[in-house]
C-alpha cells in the first residue's frame, strides 16, 4: 500500500532554479520543449496540447464504447463457431441438462410419467392376454433364466454344486480321474461342462445343482405348471423363494385338486416317481356327489375299461361310516385317473385330495403351506424301484 509518511521529507523542484543547482544535467543544455512543436494526428489535425498539466481531449474525440462499435467475439472466433452458452446449469450423470438449484424448472414433458408407463404397460398386457401370448415380464424373465441355464460352468463348480464336496476336493477328485464327462474321463482343472452334458462321479449321474426335494401341500385352484402365459395362479407361486436352484413339480395335480406334491431337481428322481414300473403308492381322498353302490364299489375293485385302456385300483375302501367319501390308491399316473374313474359311472367328483404320496404324508403340514424332506425320507424316495 502507499504510505504517505515515506514521503513528507521528498525533495522539491523550483522550476526558476539552474539545472546545476537541482542536481542534474549539464548547464548549457537547455531544456526541450515539447510544447513548441505541433503534432499531427491521423487525420492530419494538430493534437490537443496540455493546459494545466493534464490533458485535454474534445468531446468528438473520445472513445466511444457504444454497442455497435462493442468488439464482436464471435466474430474473433472466426467461422460458424456458436456462441458459448452460460446457462446456470450443469450436466447430470445422463448427459443432460439441469438447474443447479431450482429444481422447479425442470420442464414437465421431461419428468419421468410412471403413470403413463403403467397405464401403456398394462394395456399391452391386457392385449396379449387376449391373444393367448405371455406379457412382456414374463417373457424378459423366461429368456434371462433360459440364459443363465444355458451358460457353461466349472467342472469343480458343477460338483459342488451337485453337494459331493467342496470346489478344492473336486480338483483333487478331477486330478485323480474320478469324474467322467459324457463318458471320457477329464484331469484338466478348469474343464467347463455344459448343462447338457452328463457328469459322473464313478457310477453316479451329478446334477449341476445341489439336489433339492420339497414337498407342498397343494391348494385349490392352483394349476400345476412352471408358469401361465394367462396369468393364472400356479404352483410355483407357492414355492417361490424356497430356495436358490431351479426345481419343478414330480407329476400333475389339476386345478381343482389338492393334497401332496413333489418338487425337485433331480431329474432320476422325477423319472423314477413318476414311471408305472416304479410302483410309487399314491392314496386319495375322494368325496363323490351322491354315495357310491356296493355295486359300482365292486366293479372298480376288479378293474373297469376306460377309454384308453382298462385300469385297476390297488385299493379302495369306504371312509368311516360315509359311503360318499372313497379313500383309493393307485399307481397309475394317467391323466385325471382318478376323477375319470368315477365319472365313467355316473358319479360327480365333489373333493379330490392327494393325502399320501410315495409314503410322503400331509402330517404337520397345512394346506398351502411346504417342507423340505428329511434325509431319511429322501434315502426312502432313493430306494424306491430298487428291487423291481
Amino acid at each position: 500500500m502507499y504510505n504517505s509518511d515515506k514521503f513528507q521529507n521528498k525533495r522539491t523542484f523550483h522550476k526558476d532554479k539552474p539545472s546545476e543547482e537541482r542536481g542534474f544535467g549539464r548547464a548549457s543544455s537547455p531544456k526541450k520543449s515539447y510544447r513548441s512543436r505541433p503534432h499531427d494526428d491521423e487525420e492530419g489535425d494538430e493534437r490537443p496540447r496540455r493546459t494545466g498539466g493534464r490533458r485535454s481531449f474534445d468531446s468528438d474525440k473520445k472513445r466511444s464504447f457504444d454497442g455497435d462499435k462493442r468488439r464482436s467475439f464471435d466474430r474473433d472466433r472466426g467461422g460458424d463457431t456458436p456462441k458459448r452458452s452460460f446457462s446456470k446449469t450443469r450436466p447430470d450423470r445422463d448427459g443432460d441438462f439441469r438447474p443447479r438449484r431450482d429444481h422447479d424448472a425442470v420442464p414437465a414433458k421431461r419428468r419421468r410419467d410412471v403413470t403413463a408407463e403403467s397405464e401403456i404397460l398394462s394395456e399391452i398386457v391386457a392385449k396379449r392376454r387376449r391373444e393367448g401370448r405371455p406379457s412382456p415380464e414374463k417373457v424378459k424373465v423366461r429368456s434371462l433364466e433360459q440364459d443363465q441355464q444355458s451358460l457353461p460352468i466349472r467342472l469343480n463348480k458343477y460338483i459342488a454344486n451337485a453337494g459331493v464336496c467342496s470346489r478344492r476336493e473336486a480338483d483333487t477328485l478331477i486330478e485323480a480321474g474320478a469324474i467322467s464327462v459324457n463318458g471320457k474321463v477329464v484331469t484338466e482343472l478348469g474343464f467347463k461342462v455344459m448343462p447338457t452334458d452328463e457328469v459322473r462321479f464313478g457310477d453316479t449321474l451329478l446334477q449341476r445343482e445341489r439336489p433339492v426335494y420339497l414337498l407342498l401341500n397343494k391348494p385349490k385352484d392352483y394349476i400345476t405348471t412352471m408358469d401361465d402365459e394367462f396369468d393364472r395362479k400356479h404352483v410355483m407361486q407357492l414355492v417361490k423363494g424356497a430356495c436358490k436352484e431351479r426345481i419343478y413339480p414330480v407329476g400333475r395335480l389339476d386345478r381343482d385338486t389338492t393334497g401332496l406334491l413333489l418338487f425337485t431337481n433331480d431329474g432320476e428322481m422325477t423319472k423314477k416317481l413318476t414311471h408305472p414300473r416304479s410302483g410309487v403308492r399314491k392314496i386319495y381322498h375322494v368325496t363323490l356327489n351322491k354315495n357310491l353302490t356296493h355295486a359300482d364299489f365292486q366293479q372298480i375293485a376288479d378293474g373297469i375299461e376306460l377309454d384308453d385302456g382298462q385300469m385297476e385300483v390297488d385299493e379302495i375302501a369306504y371312509v368311516g361310516d360315509h359311503k360318499d367319501e372313497i379313500g383309493v390308491t393307485i399307481h397309475s399316473g394317467r391323466n385325471r385317473i382318478v376323477r375319470r374313474i368315477f365319472e365313467s359311472l355316473g358319479y360327480d367328483v365333489v373333493k379330490l385330495d392327494r393325502v399320501v404320496f410315495a409314503g410322503l404324508t400331509k402330517k404337520d403340514l397345512p394346506r398351502g403351506s411346504w417342507r423340505f424332506l428329511t434325509q431319511e425320507e429322501v434315502n426312502y424316495l432313493k430306494m424306491i424301484g430298487t428291487n423291481k
